[in-house]
């Protein structure tokens, strides 16, 4: 029997560190000059929270707001390569983005990118069925609109499971019975004003038991760095908990460490207390272990580059898969291209479709399902799989066309309006990021087995209201038949007549 799920609610961010050297000075300004080596992409906000819980016994949802923009594409692939399960909510505007310019450990200046965007309110049947079965549920507010969705805060107030509320200074109250709420110092004093008494602890206490009471929640922990947190609980006198050790380090993401521990203890049927008590123990050790630094090993995987170490700049191209070409395409092929045309449609009332593949040998079959598909909405996006995504799908030799030729002819076709190239095995990450109206395939699916042809996307489309469609595949059309007939037939120059073989 699966176990219940360990949810993450939030606001995710995309956390970029530029390493490189500093040589000189820039002429023209009393300012060092950053030579880039290379780019470490990895989640940030609730998306990290979710990484963290990762691997912990329960398997982890998200749900998170996501911009039609190449981080938000970034995002999603990071987060769908490390097995979490992406309940996206539509983000108006910009991914927020933190990059870190760093040389030897140390960093020179932070860019913020993005900003607050109109976030979709509106909870799909999929998604509340998540939070009411959850096991428990931390929400990692960041302060940029996720937590204030009236349906999720009512659907948070419902569930029976655990919830541990990780709070911010710009956020919402938490929702009344939160069993845990686990602000830092600095944001218990923000949150409640309480001026600072003649002691660390007594400024904790005081600030705590006021945040318990005004928020109704169960209890509340305040993290003191590396002393420790200090628990609050309904009339009794409070409990520090020390920390294991002393950890000096990087502390970026150690307060979502905290929050994820102590809500799968609570999953396990742990007291507060002692959830509190593995939750400093779990914070501790992650800062021990290079705190944010040591997220990539969380995220690597052999058997998907797009995790990996990004060589490359700042710009669109900083996804493996990079967009080019962009000039002779007509601006329609990338992550970037694929969200600014579908956020135009979606702006104009229009319905916009996706279909996707491998396509290989583009042929008559293929051409005719997409312009099929195209004839279903008011825009056309295709999703196509990488060539390290196709060698391991189809095996060695694989593809037999690259894919920035495979893009840059469907891009071509007068029936697609963009093209974006993924990755990983199955499109569910970019869908995830792009949200299609309906999700398009070509060919003759069994179905679920009550006679009603279904997807394998088809779950993952219900979760924002999409759909999903079959549209008829020319019969004896096949990639594959295509390069065994052309070996077979010794043909020169690669032509095949796209037409069935005689029984």
């Amino acid at each position: 029997m699966t176990a219940a799920p360990i949810v993450i609610v939030g606001d995710t961010l995309l956390d970029r560190d530029v390493d490189g050297a500093v040589t000189r000075v820039c002429p023209d300004a009393a300012a060092p000059v950053l030579d880039e080596r290379y780019v470490d992409d990895r989640p940030g906000g609730a998306g990290l929270a979710a990484v963290l819980a990762v691997g912990q016994g329960h398997p982890v949802a998200l749900v998170s707001a996501f911009a039609s923009d190449a981080a938000g594409a970034r995002l999603a692939a990071l987060l769908s390569a490390a097995g979490i399960d992406l309940h996206p909510l539509p983000l108006g505007g910009a991914t927020a983005e933190k990059i870190r310019l760093r040389t030897r450990g140390q960093v020179l200046l932070r860019l913020d990118r993005g900003g607050l965007g109109a976030i979709g309110g509106a909870l799909s049947p999929a998604t509340e069925e998540l939070l009411a079965s959850a096991a428990a549920v931390v929400v990692s507010d960041y302060g940029r609109g996720v937590a204030r969705l009236p349906a999720l805060r009512a659907a948070l107030a419902a569930t029976a499971a655990p919830v541990v509320w990780d709070p911010h200074p710009r956020g919402p109250a938490a929702v009344a019975g939160a069993r845990l709420v686990t602000p830092n110092e600095t944001e218990v004093r923000q949150l409640t004003g309480q001026p600072v008494a003649d002691s660390r602890v007594a400024t904790a206490t005081a600030g705590a038991d006021q945040l318990r009471r005004r928020w109704r929640a169960g209890a509340v922990a305040v993290t003191m760095g590396g002393d420790g947190a200090l628990l609050c609980h309904t009339g009794s006198v409070p409990l520090m908990v020390p920390a294991p050790a002393s950890a000096d380090g990087d502390t970026c993401g150690a307060g979502d460490r905290f929050a994820t521990a102590a809500a799968l203890a609570l999953a396990g049927g742990a007291l507060v207390s002692e959830a509190v008590q593995t939750a400093v123990e779990r914070a501790c050790r992650y800062v021990l272990d290079g705190g944010a630094a040591g997220v990539r090993r969380l995220l690597a995987d052999d058997h998907d580059r797009s995790v990996g170490p990004v060589r490359s700049g700042l710009a669109d191209s900083a996804h493996p898969t990079a967009e080019f070409d962009a000039a002779v395409t007509g601006q329609r092929i990338g992550h970037q291209a694929a969200g600014e045309f579908a956020a135009r449609v979606r702006a104009s009332g229009g319905t916009v479709v996706a279909s996707g593949g491998c396509f290989d040998l583009l042929h008559a079959g293929h051409v005719t399902a997409l312009q099929a598909a195209r004839q279903l909405g008011d825009c056309l996006i295709v999703c196509v799989n990488s060539d390290v995504s196709v060698a391991r799908l189809k095996g060695p030799g694989r593809p037999v066309v690259t894919q920035r030729d495979r893009a840059r002819l469907l891009a071509a076709l007068g029936c697609v309006d963009a093209v974006v190239i993924f990755d990983e095995d199955t499109p569910h990450a970019v869908l995830s990021w792009l949200r299609p109206d309906i999700w398009v395939k070509g060919g003759d699916y069994a179905g679920d087995g009550a006679g009603q042809p279904d997807l394998p996307e088809a779950g993952l489309l219900r979760r924002w209201g999409g759909q999903t469609a079959i549209v008829p595949y020319l019969d004896g059309r096949s990639t594959t038949n295509l390069i065994a007939m052309a070996r077979a037939r010794g043909v020169p120059d690669g032509h095949v007549e796209l037409r069935k073989e005689p029984a």
